[in-house]
């Protein structure tokens, strides 16, 4: 591999549909951007499986998404269980966590299913990739109780900067996307410029929420670079610190593979 430029730490690539597969691929390879790819659903663990292993510099999370909750069973945990052992490319849980914005009438089994893979990857050693959304304060609660030795990753972080803080107070790193990009995104913006950046990290969540310039057309991982070029700008530093110290963040959580 060649000398890595950026960690996309969060990246649905294998879901594009306006962008060709290959070509995303190639681009991020080409720019020595490493790509990791969660899952969402009991079946497209199998599916992050096969792709993570037909494209080089990328690597994927086996978990299900906290909205997919109620085709969670002990088999997926073994299915899961089966893909980390026999696939070295899978270096996390995640997709995982809770989303009470859509729906909230199984609030008590997304949790329930949100325990389980915490506790799964504590027995496996692998760090969490988590999704919150409108669930900020339950998230950490659950975290703080059930997270044993696991490195916990918010996503696509949408909290607080005093949010923020309370969850690097409990070793939890904060993944931006290019929500920080958006011209009315003051939280995100505030984050980005503030947070200690040893436990800054740095995702597209592609094909959503592609950040300026490229708003209104599908994301891909190469445009992780004006994530990273939006951060420098608000912490007034080169962009080249962002992308070292980034890396070498990412670098410590998997720090088995990259």
């Amino acid at each position: 591999m060649n000398e890595i430029k950026l960690i996309n730490t969060h990246s649905h690539a294998n879901m594009l549909k306006e962008t060709n597969i290959d070509t995303a691929m190639q681009n991020a390879k080409n720019a020595n951007i490493v790509t990791i790819i969660p899952s969402s659903t009991t079946e497209d663990i199998f599916e992050v499986d096969k792709f993570i292993q037909k494209y080089e510099n990328t690597y994927g999370y086996v978990g299900v998404f906290p909205e997919e909750a109620k085709t969670f069973s002990d088999k997926t945990l073994t299915d899961m269980e089966t893909l980390i052992k026999d696939n070295p490319k899978i270096i996390g849980i995640g997709e995982i966590g809770l989303d009470y914005y859509w729906d909230k009438s199984f609030k008590e089994l997304q949790k329930e299913v949100f325990i389980k893979q915490i506790e799964f990857a504590n027995q496996m050693n692998l760090p969490l990739n988590i999704h919150s959304r409108e669930a900020h304060l339950d998230t950490l609660e659950i975290l703080k109780k059930y997270n044993k030795n696991s490195t916990a990753i918010l996503h696509c972080f949408s909290g607080s900067l005093d949010f923020a803080k309370e969850c690097i107070k409990e070793g939890i790193y904060i993944a931006l996307g290019g929500v920080v990009t958006f011209k009315n995104a003051v939280k995100a913006k505030e984050v980005a410029a503030n947070i200690p950046i040893e436990y800054l990290l740095l995702e597209t969540d592609d094909p959503y929420l592609t950040p300026v310039p490229f708003r209104g057309k599908e994301n891909q991982p190469l445009y992780v670079t004006y994530v990273a070029q939006e951060i420098a700008n608000l912490r007034n530093v080169s962009v080249e610190e962002i992308a070292s110290q980034t890396t070498k963040n990412a670098r410590k959580i998997f720090s088995s593979i990259l």
